[in-house]
Protein backbone atom coordinates (compact mmCIF):
# COMPACT_ATOMS: atom_id res chain seq x y z
CA UNK A 1 0.00 0.00 0.00
CA UNK A 2 3.11 2.36 1.06
CA UNK A 3 3.92 1.90 -3.15
CA UNK A 4 0.87 2.95 -4.32
CA UNK A 5 0.17 5.57 -1.70
CA UNK A 6 3.51 7.08 -2.63
CA UNK A 7 3.40 6.65 -6.42
CA UNK A 8 0.19 8.76 -6.27
CA UNK A 9 1.80 11.44 -4.09
CA UNK A 10 4.52 11.10 -7.01
CA UNK A 11 2.14 11.78 -9.63
CA UNK A 12 0.36 15.06 -8.01
CA UNK A 13 4.24 15.96 -7.99
CA UNK A 14 4.83 15.52 -11.73
CA UNK A 15 1.74 16.49 -12.68
CA UNK A 16 2.17 20.41 -11.66
CA UNK A 17 2.22 22.54 -15.03
CA UNK A 18 5.79 23.29 -14.43
CA UNK A 19 7.38 19.77 -14.18
CA UNK A 20 4.79 18.89 -16.95
CA UNK A 21 6.24 21.31 -19.27
CA UNK A 22 10.38 20.94 -18.12
CA UNK A 23 9.42 16.94 -18.73
CA UNK A 24 7.74 18.03 -22.15
CA UNK A 25 11.24 20.04 -22.82
CA UNK A 26 13.57 17.47 -21.85
CA UNK A 27 12.11 14.92 -23.92
CA UNK A 28 12.05 16.56 -26.93
CA UNK A 29 15.21 17.92 -26.78
CA UNK A 30 16.13 14.18 -25.57
CA UNK A 31 14.95 12.75 -29.23
CA UNK A 32 17.05 15.43 -31.53
CA UNK A 33 20.12 14.92 -29.25
CA UNK A 34 19.16 11.40 -30.07
CA UNK A 35 18.67 11.93 -34.11
CA UNK A 36 22.43 13.65 -34.27
CA UNK A 37 25.13 11.23 -33.62
CA UNK A 38 27.88 11.77 -31.51
CA UNK A 39 26.37 14.33 -28.64
CA UNK A 40 24.47 11.64 -26.42
CA UNK A 41 22.60 11.97 -24.18
CA UNK A 42 25.43 11.78 -20.81
CA UNK A 43 26.83 15.28 -23.18
CA UNK A 44 23.76 16.55 -23.62
CA UNK A 45 22.44 16.44 -19.97
CA UNK A 46 25.94 17.59 -19.08
CA UNK A 47 25.86 20.80 -21.82
CA UNK A 48 22.29 21.70 -19.81
CA UNK A 49 23.03 21.22 -15.91
CA UNK A 50 23.70 25.02 -15.63
CA UNK A 51 20.52 26.31 -17.46
CA UNK A 52 18.62 24.06 -14.14
CA UNK A 53 20.18 26.75 -11.71
CA UNK A 54 17.34 28.29 -11.13
CA UNK A 55 14.94 25.60 -10.96
CA UNK A 56 13.56 23.89 -8.17
CA UNK A 57 15.34 20.47 -7.61
CA UNK A 58 12.52 18.07 -8.17
CA UNK A 59 11.81 19.94 -11.88
CA UNK A 60 15.62 20.08 -12.76
CA UNK A 61 16.24 16.12 -12.48
CA UNK A 62 12.99 15.70 -13.99
CA UNK A 63 13.95 17.89 -17.00
CA UNK A 64 17.33 16.09 -17.42
CA UNK A 65 16.02 12.36 -16.93
CA UNK A 66 13.19 13.30 -19.98
CA UNK A 67 16.65 14.24 -22.15
CA UNK A 68 18.01 10.91 -20.96
CA UNK A 69 15.63 8.27 -22.42
CA UNK A 70 14.15 11.28 -24.74
CA UNK A 71 18.01 10.04 -26.54
CA UNK A 72 17.26 6.67 -26.33
CA UNK A 73 14.15 7.22 -28.06
CA UNK A 74 16.06 9.22 -30.90
CA UNK A 75 18.75 7.14 -31.62
CA UNK A 76 17.09 5.07 -33.59
CA UNK A 77 15.72 7.42 -36.08
CA UNK A 78 19.14 8.01 -38.28
CA UNK A 79 20.47 4.46 -37.74
CA UNK A 80 17.05 2.75 -39.34
CA UNK A 81 16.97 5.70 -42.26
CA UNK A 82 20.66 6.86 -42.89
CA UNK A 83 22.94 3.77 -41.69
CA UNK A 84 23.93 6.64 -38.89
CA UNK A 85 24.15 4.96 -34.96
CA UNK A 86 22.73 7.99 -33.45
CA UNK A 87 23.56 6.50 -29.71
CA UNK A 88 26.29 3.93 -29.48
CA UNK A 89 23.34 1.45 -27.94
CA UNK A 90 21.94 1.94 -31.92
CA UNK A 91 24.40 0.43 -33.72
CA UNK A 92 22.71 -2.89 -33.67
CA UNK A 93 19.14 -0.97 -34.90
CA UNK A 94 21.49 0.15 -37.85
CA UNK A 95 21.72 -4.21 -39.05
CA UNK A 96 18.06 -4.72 -39.49
CA UNK A 97 16.38 -1.26 -39.38
CA UNK A 98 18.55 -0.25 -42.29
CA UNK A 99 17.65 -3.04 -44.72
CA UNK A 100 14.14 -2.55 -43.53
CA UNK A 101 14.51 1.09 -45.25
CA UNK A 102 16.19 -0.40 -48.33
CA UNK A 103 13.33 -2.33 -48.74
CA UNK A 104 10.86 0.46 -48.65
CA UNK A 105 9.01 -0.76 -45.62
CA UNK A 106 11.11 2.44 -42.91
CA UNK A 107 7.40 3.80 -41.52
CA UNK A 108 7.07 0.44 -39.78
CA UNK A 109 10.75 0.02 -38.75
CA UNK A 110 10.42 3.59 -37.14
CA UNK A 111 7.28 2.64 -35.89
CA UNK A 112 8.58 -0.49 -34.31
CA UNK A 113 11.29 1.33 -32.73
CA UNK A 114 8.92 4.17 -31.38
CA UNK A 115 6.51 2.02 -30.04
CA UNK A 116 8.87 -0.71 -28.48
CA UNK A 117 10.65 1.65 -26.81
CA UNK A 118 7.77 2.96 -24.82
CA UNK A 119 6.79 -0.50 -24.09
CA UNK A 120 10.33 -1.41 -23.27
CA UNK A 121 10.48 1.91 -21.25
CA UNK A 122 6.95 1.51 -18.98
CA UNK A 123 8.25 -2.15 -18.06
CA UNK A 124 11.43 -0.80 -16.84
CA UNK A 125 9.55 2.04 -14.78
CA UNK A 126 6.89 -0.50 -13.26
CA UNK A 127 10.43 -2.52 -12.50
CA UNK A 128 11.64 0.31 -10.96
CA UNK A 129 8.86 1.24 -8.62
CA UNK A 130 7.97 -2.03 -7.08
CA UNK A 131 11.31 -4.30 -6.98
CA UNK A 132 14.03 -1.34 -6.89
CA UNK A 133 15.90 -1.91 -3.31
CA UNK A 134 15.96 -5.81 -4.06
CA UNK A 135 17.44 -5.47 -7.44
CA UNK A 136 19.93 -3.32 -6.47
CA UNK A 137 21.30 -5.04 -3.61
CA UNK A 138 21.67 -7.62 -5.88
CA UNK A 139 23.83 -5.80 -8.10
CA UNK A 140 26.40 -5.12 -5.73
CA UNK A 141 27.36 -8.71 -5.45
CA UNK A 142 28.62 -8.50 -9.25
CA UNK A 143 32.87 -8.13 -8.38
CA UNK A 144 35.72 -8.22 -11.11
CA UNK A 145 35.19 -12.42 -11.86
CA UNK A 146 31.05 -11.53 -12.39
CA UNK A 147 31.89 -8.42 -14.81
CA UNK A 148 34.59 -11.21 -16.56
CA UNK A 149 31.82 -13.37 -17.15
CA UNK A 150 29.07 -11.26 -18.69
CA UNK A 151 31.38 -9.33 -20.74
CA UNK A 152 33.12 -12.81 -22.12
CA UNK A 153 29.14 -13.49 -22.66
CA UNK A 154 28.84 -10.86 -24.03
CA UNK A 155 32.14 -11.06 -26.68
CA UNK A 156 30.49 -14.52 -27.70
CA UNK A 157 27.85 -13.11 -29.00
CA UNK A 158 30.22 -12.16 -32.44
CA UNK A 159 28.44 -15.89 -33.65
CA UNK A 160 25.53 -13.89 -34.07
CA UNK A 161 27.09 -11.05 -35.30
CA UNK A 162 29.57 -12.27 -37.79
CA UNK A 163 27.32 -13.22 -40.77
CA UNK A 164 27.90 -15.67 -43.17
CA UNK A 165 31.39 -16.74 -42.09
CA UNK A 166 32.24 -16.92 -38.06
CA UNK A 167 35.71 -16.87 -39.00
CA UNK A 168 34.99 -13.92 -40.33
CA UNK A 169 33.27 -12.50 -37.46
CA UNK A 170 35.89 -13.56 -35.49
CA UNK A 171 38.66 -11.50 -37.27
CA UNK A 172 36.39 -8.51 -37.39
CA UNK A 173 36.12 -8.91 -33.19
CA UNK A 174 39.63 -9.34 -32.54
CA UNK A 175 40.77 -6.51 -34.89
CA UNK A 176 38.13 -4.20 -32.32
CA UNK A 177 39.80 -5.67 -28.67
CA UNK A 178 43.11 -5.12 -30.38
CA UNK A 179 41.96 -1.30 -31.13
CA UNK A 180 40.44 -0.57 -28.12
CA UNK A 181 43.56 -1.49 -26.82
CA UNK A 182 45.02 1.60 -28.08
CA UNK A 183 45.63 4.48 -25.28
CA UNK A 184 46.61 4.41 -21.41
CA UNK A 185 46.53 1.00 -19.80
CA UNK A 186 43.91 1.37 -16.56
CA UNK A 187 45.72 -1.22 -14.32
CA UNK A 188 49.43 0.30 -14.73
CA UNK A 189 49.26 3.75 -16.46
CA UNK A 190 51.44 2.87 -19.00
CA UNK A 191 50.36 3.79 -22.58
CA UNK A 192 49.98 1.65 -24.93
CA UNK A 193 50.34 1.83 -29.25
CA UNK A 194 49.91 5.51 -29.01
CA UNK A 195 52.92 5.97 -31.46
CA UNK A 196 53.62 9.46 -29.07
CA UNK A 197 50.31 10.95 -30.03
CA UNK A 198 48.40 13.10 -27.98
CA UNK A 199 45.61 12.48 -29.60
CA UNK A 200 45.73 8.67 -28.99
CA UNK A 201 46.10 9.07 -25.14
CA UNK A 202 42.47 8.38 -24.56
CA UNK A 203 42.20 5.80 -27.54
CA UNK A 204 39.83 5.55 -30.40
CA UNK A 205 37.01 7.38 -30.61
CA UNK A 206 33.80 4.93 -30.40
CA UNK A 207 31.72 7.56 -32.28
CA UNK A 208 34.19 8.44 -35.17
CA UNK A 209 34.34 4.57 -35.81
CA UNK A 210 31.09 3.61 -35.31
CA UNK A 211 29.79 6.65 -38.05
CA UNK A 212 32.80 5.45 -40.34
CA UNK A 213 32.14 1.88 -40.38
CA UNK A 214 28.22 2.61 -40.99
CA UNK A 215 27.40 5.83 -42.34
CA UNK A 216 30.57 7.11 -44.27
CA UNK A 217 31.01 3.11 -45.76
CA UNK A 218 27.54 3.39 -46.86
CA UNK A 219 28.26 6.60 -48.88
CA UNK A 220 31.28 5.13 -50.67
CA UNK A 221 29.83 1.79 -51.49
CA UNK A 222 26.29 3.46 -52.95
CA UNK A 223 28.92 5.91 -54.90
CA UNK A 224 29.58 2.86 -57.18
CA UNK A 225 25.79 2.18 -57.47
CA UNK A 226 22.76 3.39 -59.41
CA UNK A 227 21.04 6.60 -57.53
CA UNK A 228 17.56 5.17 -57.98
CA UNK A 229 19.06 2.09 -56.60
CA UNK A 230 19.88 3.49 -52.77
CA UNK A 231 15.99 3.18 -51.70
CA UNK A 232 12.90 1.65 -53.34
CA UNK A 233 9.89 3.79 -53.39
CA UNK A 234 8.23 4.00 -50.15
CA UNK A 235 4.73 3.95 -49.38
CA UNK A 236 3.83 7.71 -48.05
CA UNK A 237 -0.10 6.29 -46.97
CA UNK A 238 -0.64 6.22 -43.19
CA UNK A 239 -1.21 2.41 -43.23
CA UNK A 240 2.25 1.77 -44.38
CA UNK A 241 3.90 4.06 -41.77
CA UNK A 242 3.07 1.51 -38.52
CA UNK A 243 3.63 -1.93 -37.79
CA UNK A 244 0.78 -4.50 -39.15
CA UNK A 245 -0.46 -7.18 -37.54
CA UNK A 246 2.46 -9.67 -38.77
CA UNK A 247 4.78 -7.46 -37.78
CA UNK A 248 3.27 -7.22 -34.33
CA UNK A 249 3.32 -10.85 -33.92
CA UNK A 250 6.74 -11.13 -35.35
CA UNK A 251 8.12 -8.99 -32.65
CA UNK A 252 6.23 -9.27 -29.66
CA UNK A 253 8.03 -12.43 -28.00
CA UNK A 254 11.58 -9.87 -29.11
CA UNK A 255 10.19 -7.04 -27.52
CA UNK A 256 9.59 -8.97 -24.46
CA UNK A 257 12.86 -10.97 -24.06
CA UNK A 258 14.94 -7.73 -24.92
CA UNK A 259 12.93 -5.48 -22.46
CA UNK A 260 14.26 -8.38 -19.83
CA UNK A 261 17.60 -8.52 -21.22
CA UNK A 262 17.82 -4.70 -21.30
CA UNK A 263 16.77 -4.24 -17.79
CA UNK A 264 18.62 -6.43 -15.90
CA UNK A 265 21.69 -5.24 -17.55
CA UNK A 266 20.89 -1.93 -17.30
CA UNK A 267 21.11 -2.69 -13.11
CA UNK A 268 24.41 -3.17 -13.48
CA UNK A 269 26.38 -0.46 -12.56
CA UNK A 270 28.88 -0.46 -16.06
CA UNK A 271 27.30 -2.61 -18.36
CA UNK A 272 25.15 -0.38 -19.80
CA UNK A 273 22.64 0.02 -22.60
CA UNK A 274 25.03 -0.83 -25.81
CA UNK A 275 25.94 -3.97 -23.77
CA UNK A 276 21.83 -4.73 -23.64
CA UNK A 277 20.83 -3.73 -27.29
CA UNK A 278 24.10 -6.28 -28.42
CA UNK A 279 22.70 -9.11 -26.09
CA UNK A 280 19.26 -9.17 -26.88
CA UNK A 281 19.75 -8.87 -30.57
CA UNK A 282 22.16 -12.09 -30.24
CA UNK A 283 19.61 -13.82 -27.70
CA UNK A 284 16.58 -12.90 -30.37
CA UNK A 285 18.73 -14.46 -33.01
CA UNK A 286 19.50 -17.61 -31.11
CA UNK A 287 15.36 -17.90 -30.63
CA UNK A 288 14.48 -17.61 -34.02
CA UNK A 289 13.17 -20.31 -36.71
CA UNK A 290 14.95 -18.26 -39.18
CA UNK A 291 18.60 -16.63 -37.77
CA UNK A 292 19.68 -16.86 -41.16
CA UNK A 293 17.38 -13.56 -41.99
CA UNK A 294 18.76 -11.89 -39.19
CA UNK A 295 20.90 -8.22 -40.85
CA UNK A 296 18.17 -8.67 -44.02
CA UNK A 297 15.90 -6.41 -42.71
CA UNK A 298 13.29 -8.34 -40.24
CA UNK A 299 11.23 -6.13 -38.14
CA UNK A 300 12.50 -8.70 -34.74
CA UNK A 301 16.13 -7.16 -35.54
CA UNK A 302 14.61 -3.57 -34.85
CA UNK A 303 12.28 -4.68 -31.97
CA UNK A 304 14.99 -6.49 -29.70
CA UNK A 305 17.52 -3.85 -29.41
CA UNK A 306 15.17 -0.85 -28.87
CA UNK A 307 13.43 -2.35 -26.30
CA UNK A 308 16.42 -3.65 -24.66
CA UNK A 309 18.14 0.04 -24.88
CA UNK A 310 15.26 2.10 -23.67
CA UNK A 311 15.22 -0.91 -20.78
CA UNK A 312 18.35 -0.43 -19.75
CA UNK A 313 18.16 3.00 -19.34
CA UNK A 314 15.70 2.68 -16.56
CA UNK A 315 17.50 -0.16 -15.22
CA UNK A 316 20.46 2.10 -14.82
CA UNK A 317 18.18 4.59 -12.48
CA UNK A 318 18.35 2.20 -9.85
CA UNK A 319 21.52 1.66 -8.64
CA UNK A 320 21.59 5.51 -8.73
CA UNK A 321 19.09 6.14 -6.57
CA UNK A 322 19.16 3.52 -4.02
CA UNK A 323 22.65 3.27 -3.97
CA UNK A 324 23.96 5.99 -5.10
CA UNK A 325 26.03 4.48 -7.64
CA UNK A 326 25.57 5.53 -11.78
CA UNK A 327 24.88 2.07 -14.09
CA UNK A 328 26.01 4.32 -17.33
CA UNK A 329 28.16 7.56 -17.62
CA UNK A 330 24.92 9.54 -18.02
CA UNK A 331 23.25 8.45 -14.59
CA UNK A 332 26.65 9.46 -13.79
CA UNK A 333 26.60 12.97 -14.94
CA UNK A 334 22.80 13.22 -13.26
CA UNK A 335 24.33 11.82 -10.17
CA UNK A 336 26.69 15.14 -10.24
CA UNK A 337 23.15 16.53 -11.15
CA UNK A 338 21.56 15.37 -7.97
CA UNK A 339 24.36 15.92 -5.99
CA UNK A 340 24.68 19.78 -7.09
CA UNK A 341 20.65 20.63 -6.59
CA UNK A 342 21.25 19.04 -2.63
CA UNK A 343 20.17 15.37 -2.93
CA UNK A 344 22.36 12.63 -1.97
CA UNK A 345 21.78 9.35 -3.97
CA UNK A 346 21.43 6.28 -1.72
CA UNK A 347 19.60 4.30 0.69
CA UNK A 348 18.70 7.36 2.73
CA UNK A 349 17.29 9.56 -0.68
CA UNK A 350 13.56 7.20 -0.60
CA UNK A 351 12.70 8.09 3.23
CA UNK A 352 14.73 11.93 3.13
CA UNK A 353 13.70 13.18 -0.12
CA UNK A 354 10.37 10.76 -0.76
CA UNK A 355 8.32 13.48 -2.64
CA UNK A 356 11.08 13.95 -5.11
CA UNK A 357 11.86 10.61 -5.23
CA UNK A 358 8.79 9.52 -6.23
CA UNK A 359 8.00 12.88 -8.11
CA UNK A 360 10.60 11.68 -10.80
CA UNK A 361 9.31 8.08 -11.11
CA UNK A 362 6.05 9.43 -11.66
CA UNK A 363 7.51 11.75 -14.17
CA UNK A 364 9.24 9.07 -16.39
CA UNK A 365 5.87 7.44 -16.70
CA UNK A 366 4.38 10.85 -17.94
CA UNK A 367 7.41 11.00 -20.60
CA UNK A 368 6.78 7.91 -21.77
CA UNK A 369 4.01 9.29 -23.26
CA UNK A 370 5.00 12.10 -23.87
CA UNK A 371 7.68 10.66 -26.43
CA UNK A 372 5.69 8.45 -27.47
CA UNK A 373 2.90 11.35 -29.01
CA UNK A 374 6.26 13.39 -29.93
CA UNK A 375 7.82 10.28 -32.24
CA UNK A 376 4.41 8.56 -33.97
CA UNK A 377 3.22 11.67 -36.02
CA UNK A 378 6.74 12.15 -37.09
CA UNK A 379 7.49 8.90 -38.40
CA UNK A 380 6.07 10.27 -41.79
CA UNK A 381 8.00 13.23 -41.50
CA UNK A 382 11.09 10.93 -40.98
CA UNK A 383 9.98 8.59 -44.10
CA UNK A 384 10.13 11.79 -46.32
CA UNK A 385 13.37 12.17 -46.12
CA UNK A 386 14.26 9.01 -48.18
CA UNK A 387 12.65 11.12 -50.98
CA UNK A 388 15.58 13.44 -51.28
CA UNK A 389 17.72 12.29 -54.23
CA UNK A 390 20.69 10.76 -53.06
CA UNK A 391 22.79 13.19 -54.67
CA UNK A 392 21.46 15.87 -52.01
CA UNK A 393 21.25 13.24 -49.45
CA UNK A 394 24.64 11.73 -49.53
CA UNK A 395 26.20 15.18 -48.83
CA UNK A 396 23.58 15.26 -45.73
CA UNK A 397 24.41 12.67 -44.51
CA UNK A 398 28.50 13.44 -44.22
CA UNK A 399 27.62 16.83 -42.81
CA UNK A 400 25.58 15.53 -40.00
CA UNK A 401 27.87 12.86 -39.66
CA UNK A 402 31.02 15.16 -38.94
CA UNK A 403 29.00 17.71 -37.15
CA UNK A 404 27.76 14.84 -34.60
CA UNK A 405 31.48 13.44 -34.31
CA UNK A 406 33.21 16.63 -34.03
CA UNK A 407 30.19 17.20 -31.60
CA UNK A 408 31.63 14.59 -29.11
CA UNK A 409 35.02 16.25 -27.84
CA UNK A 410 35.11 19.08 -30.36
CA UNK A 411 38.57 17.20 -32.08
CA UNK A 412 38.97 17.75 -35.13
CA UNK A 413 40.97 14.33 -35.11
CA UNK A 414 37.94 12.42 -34.47
CA UNK A 415 36.87 13.75 -38.43
CA UNK A 416 40.14 11.88 -39.27
CA UNK A 417 39.39 8.79 -37.37
CA UNK A 418 36.01 8.98 -38.91
CA UNK A 419 37.21 9.24 -42.06
CA UNK A 420 39.55 6.55 -41.47
CA UNK A 421 37.41 3.96 -39.90
CA UNK A 422 35.01 4.89 -43.68
CA UNK A 423 37.52 3.26 -45.79
CA UNK A 424 38.27 0.32 -43.74
CA UNK A 425 34.21 0.03 -43.54
CA UNK A 426 34.18 0.40 -47.86
CA UNK A 427 37.00 -2.43 -47.78
CA UNK A 428 35.48 -4.73 -45.11
CA UNK A 429 32.23 -4.69 -47.13
CA UNK A 430 33.56 -5.74 -50.57
CA UNK A 431 35.27 -8.46 -48.84
CA UNK A 432 32.36 -9.28 -47.31
CA UNK A 433 33.59 -8.71 -43.32
CA UNK A 434 31.40 -7.45 -40.82
CA UNK A 435 31.37 -4.09 -39.24
CA UNK A 436 29.34 -4.86 -36.05
CA UNK A 437 31.42 -7.17 -34.24
CA UNK A 438 34.85 -4.93 -34.28
CA UNK A 439 32.12 -2.51 -33.03
CA UNK A 440 31.32 -5.32 -30.27
CA UNK A 441 35.07 -5.60 -29.76
CA UNK A 442 36.17 -1.88 -29.03
CA UNK A 443 32.90 -1.43 -26.56
CA UNK A 444 34.00 -4.73 -24.27
CA UNK A 445 37.33 -5.00 -25.14
CA UNK A 446 38.32 -2.21 -21.83
CA UNK A 447 35.29 -3.85 -19.50
CA UNK A 448 37.21 -7.42 -20.26
CA UNK A 449 40.46 -6.54 -19.93
CA UNK A 450 40.47 -4.70 -16.81
CA UNK A 451 37.65 -7.58 -15.10
CA UNK A 452 40.22 -10.13 -16.44
CA UNK A 453 43.25 -8.13 -14.95
CA UNK A 454 41.64 -7.17 -11.32
CA UNK A 455 39.99 -10.89 -11.04
CA UNK A 456 43.54 -12.44 -11.84
CA UNK A 457 44.97 -10.31 -9.12
CA UNK A 458 42.56 -11.27 -6.30
CA UNK A 459 43.15 -14.74 -7.13
CA UNK A 460 47.23 -14.62 -7.15
CA UNK A 461 47.27 -15.33 -11.25
CA UNK A 462 44.33 -18.44 -10.93
CA UNK A 463 41.51 -18.90 -12.99
CA UNK A 464 39.70 -20.94 -10.21
CA UNK A 465 38.12 -17.46 -9.13
CA UNK A 466 35.81 -17.82 -12.16
CA UNK A 467 34.32 -21.02 -11.64
CA UNK A 468 34.03 -20.89 -7.54
CA UNK A 469 31.86 -18.15 -7.61
CA UNK A 470 28.25 -19.24 -8.70
CA UNK A 471 26.96 -16.24 -10.99
CA UNK A 472 30.52 -15.92 -12.82
CA UNK A 473 30.52 -19.76 -12.87
CA UNK A 474 27.22 -19.71 -14.88
CA UNK A 475 27.63 -16.80 -16.82
CA UNK A 476 30.97 -18.71 -18.13
CA UNK A 477 29.00 -21.53 -18.99
CA UNK A 478 26.37 -19.54 -20.79
CA UNK A 479 29.27 -18.44 -22.72
CA UNK A 480 30.68 -21.48 -23.92
CA UNK A 481 27.07 -22.88 -24.88
CA UNK A 482 26.76 -20.09 -26.87
CA UNK A 483 30.07 -19.74 -28.73
CA UNK A 484 29.94 -23.34 -29.20
CA UNK A 485 26.20 -23.28 -30.53
CA UNK A 486 26.69 -22.71 -34.11
CA UNK A 487 29.44 -25.67 -34.18
CA UNK A 488 26.30 -28.11 -32.75
CA UNK A 489 24.12 -26.61 -34.73
CA UNK A 490 25.98 -27.69 -37.71
CA UNK A 491 26.39 -30.92 -36.07
CA UNK A 492 22.79 -31.83 -35.60
CA UNK A 493 21.97 -30.81 -39.03
CA UNK A 494 24.40 -33.07 -40.22
CA UNK A 495 23.49 -35.49 -38.51
CA UNK A 496 19.56 -35.35 -39.22
CA UNK A 497 21.02 -34.80 -42.74
CA UNK A 498 22.39 -38.53 -42.72
CA UNK A 499 19.51 -40.41 -40.47
CA UNK A 500 16.69 -39.03 -42.71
Amino acid sequence: MDIFHNLIMGFQTASSWENLFFCFVGTLIGTLIGVLPGIGPSAGVAILIPITFGMNSTTAIITMAGIYYGAMYGGSTTSILLNIPGESCSVVTTLDGYQMSKKGRPGPALGMAALSSFIAGSFAILMLTFIAPTLANYALSFGPPEYFALTFLGLTMVTSLGGDSLLKGLISTVIGLLISSVGIDTISGLTRFTFNSMYLLEGIGFIGMAVGLFAIAEVLVNVEEPMQQIFTKTKLNLRSLFPNLQDWKDSLGALWRGSIIGFFIGVLPGAGATIASFMAYAAEKKFSKHPEKFGTGVIEGVAAPEGANNAAAGGAMIPLLTLGIPGSATTAVLMGALLIHGMRPGPMLFSTHTKFVWGLIASMYIGNIMLLIQNMPMVGLWVRLLKIPYKILMPVIITIASVGVLATDNNIFDMWIMFFFGLVGYFMRKMEYPGAPMVLGLVLGPMVETSLRQSLTLSYGSLGIFFTRPISAVLIVCAIISLLFPLFRNLWGQWFLKNR
